[in-house]
């Protein structure tokens, strides 16, 4: 499909290399002229590499230690890559050195810039190792904010940026152990893809002294059988987020989908983050969603559900258990009109939230936060059970007096939920 398009296969004709010179397995770059010089964008030979590999067969890309300035990779089929102990990929800061072609942004499909890492249906994919790859997003994060200042309501794709890692159609997934830092936009992006676990990893991004903006550590994009384990989360937007598509029509459109049977556990959330579970804002259908055993150091909340009134969506078996630490708010649910567009339709989208539950919280916060959606949104099977917060604000908001509250303990004071008692 994507992969077939002949211009990327062209991005390092100028770099010829045989393919005998490689061993059956291991393509360590500097073995075929790329040099340990941060200063050289070496995108076309790097790719190089990668292509020799694929016509040998496949083999292990090995990045050595040192730092190596590259623009868009794109992996092909039987590649893989590995960092080595201070392997670094940092990524150039000139959006000309990410080719704009066919990709997923936002809940859509439209043509954007290449990532930093891409591979375009090449199943058995791997990031391995504890080297890193760095977006070096400095100058594009400064081009973003200093756009908001004079157009504060522009969208996130008007300052072009390139994301660190994007996966599409890719199936049997494994990424363990690298960094992946410093992203001008979404850190780590899968869309499509199945069968996928993501280990000992660390997606950071900063808050200070410049914002990444937009810099979600892991969006899964109508992905199922994912599994992340051990892994540290903090950019500056939402830890794990859900998507899947946006817009009147999304929830029938083919390039759309569910994000299915999704599991996060015995990772830490960092103080930068937006959100530690995001549902939305472009996801139609989430089911089978659990995070488990895991520790908060953040300022956000731990399940955010982003209801958008232009969008028919459905929120169903999730669970959220065993959580330590600190946080903004244990539940986030709220209307997300950001973008909001009926797209000249006289439809009116709801929301379907059912089968929830939330229990063994112990955390210290900022109050338990916010339960309500848009007005003809629906919630049944919501359980939040065995919860104990220590609150600066003990109030809070619930909008449905279906929700069970089972042993809720807010300053040692046990609470029901308010919808109900108002009754």
């Amino acid at each position: 499909m994507i992969h077939r398009f002949s211009k990327l296969r062209a991005i390092a004709a100028s770099c010829i290399i045989t393919a005998a010179s490689a061993s059956a397995t291991d393509f360590k770059i500097t073995d075929f002229g790329v040099v340990t010089d941060s200063t050289i964008v070496q995108t076309a030979a790097i790719q190089a590499v990668i292509d020799s590999a694929e016509a040998s067969g496949g083999g292990r890309i090995v990045i050595p230690e040192g730092t190596f300035l590259s623009g868009g990779l794109f992996f092909k089929p039987g590649t893989k890559l590995h960092l080595e102990k201070g392997a670094v990929i940092k990524g150039s800061d000139d959006i000309n050195d990410y080719p704009l072609l066919p990709s997923r942004m936002e809940g859509r499909s439209i043509y954007y810039y290449a990532a930093l890492i891409n591979a375009y249906y090449v199943d058995n994919f791997e990031i391995t190792g504890p080297g890193t790859v760095n977006g070096n997003a400095l100058k594009f994060w400064e081009e973003f904010w200093a756009l908001r200042k004079v157009k504060p309501k522009c969208t996130n794709l008007e300052v072009h940026r390139p994301r660190l890692v994007f996966l599409w159609g890719c199936d049997n997934l494994h990424i363990d152990g690298p960094t992946l830092c410093n992203s001008a936009f979404w850190t780590t992006h899968l869309y499509q893809c199945n069968n996928v676990l993501i280990e000992n990893t660390r997606m950071e991004a900063p808050r200070e002294p410049v914002r990444a903006p937009s810099s979600d550590a892991l969006d899964l994009d109508a992905c199922r059988n994912v599994t992340v384990r051990n892994c540290y989360l903090n950019c500056d937007d939402d830890g794990a987020c859900l998507k899947g598509g946006k817009g009147v029509f999304a929830h029938i459109s083919p390039e759309n989908g569910i994000v299915e049977n999704i599991l996060v556990e015995n990772c830490t959330f960092g103080p930068n983050l937006h959100g530690v579970l995001t549902l939305g804002s472009e996801c139609i259908h989430a089911k089978n969603v659990t995070v488990r055993n895991c520790t908060l150091q953040t300022r956000c909340s731990i399940l955010r559900l982003k209801m958008r009134p232009d969008t028919y969506q459905t929120y169903e078996n999730i669970t959220v258990k065993d959580i330590t630490g600190t946080c903004s708010t244990v539940i986030e649910m709220r209307p997300w009109k950001q973008f909001f567009d009926l797209e000249g339709t006289d439809e009116k989208p709801v929301g379907t939230v059912r089968n929830i539950l939330v229990e063994n919280i112990d955390v210290d916060c900022k109050s338990f936060g916010h339960i309500a959606g848009n007005p003809d949104d629906t919630v049944s099977d919501f359980v939040i059970r065995n919860v104990n917060i220590r609150a600066t604000d003990p109030e809070f908001v619930c909008a449905y007096p279906q929700i069970v509250f089972d042993n809720v303990t807010i300053n040692g004071k046990k609470v029901s939920n308010p919808a109900k008692s108002n009754q």
